[in-house]
């Protein structure tokens, strides 16, 4: 394909409509969530901050401790998107992991993989695959034609039933519970 060639017209839509089908079948925000938690995780042990000629090292005793967590953050949120079935598993583990990258890891990445790591985790546990969308009947005709509410075949007879009317007296109160004495009732509800 060249520059010239133009784009297959809605293949965009089409792309992002399938998108928008694989995220919605899977805890998509909550793997993106504990993935985003293991970056700073893994990263700020290893990081050397520039302030003008001077090189601050953020490296703890427990830099490899720190990798582990959020290398294995990462994973988690890797296997929420293409194995959901494991979504529990994983929520937990990350919500653990992200409990031991407190002490482990710079407060967590400084709080900000912590939150992340705890926040993906919570969803994930949370997270259940939505019900298929039930095929509905299918309607022969065109729609709308006649005035027949739904469910009522145009050619049938409606039966005349007398529909009861609330008797008012401006003596009574309208109590329509049936326990008002007012009503012949003694406070209790009828079995019949």
């Amino acid at each position: 394909m060249s520059a010239e060639t133009p784009a297959a017209p809605g293949q965009f839509t089409r792309r992002r409509l399938q998108f928008r089908a694989w995220r919605g079948a899977r805890p998509f925000w909550a793997g993106l969530f504990v993935m985003l938690g293991g970056l700073p995780i893994a990263y700020f042990p290893y990081a050397n901050l520039q302030i003008g000629h001077l090189t601050l090292a953020m490296a703890t005793t427990a830099g490899a401790g720190s990798l582990i967590i959020g290398v294995l953050l990462v994973v988690l949120g890797v296997s929420l998107w293409f194995q959901k079935h494991v979504r529990v598993f994983a929520g937990v583990a990350a919500i653990l992991l992200a409990l031991v990258s407190i002490p482990v890891s710079n407060l967590g990445g400084f709080l900000i993989g912590f939150l992340f790591a705890l926040i993906g985790g919570a969803m994930a546990v949370a997270w259940a695959p939505g019900a298929p969308p039930k095929p509905g009947p299918e309607v022969e005709g065109p729609q709308g034609a006649g005035g027949a509410p739904e469910g009522v075949d145009p050619g049938t007879a409606v039966p005349d039933v007398p529909v009861p009317q609330p008797r008012e007296r401006a003596d009574e109160p309208n109590d329509l519970s049936g326990t008002s004495p007012a009503n012949g009732a003694n406070g209790r509800h009828s079995a019949g």
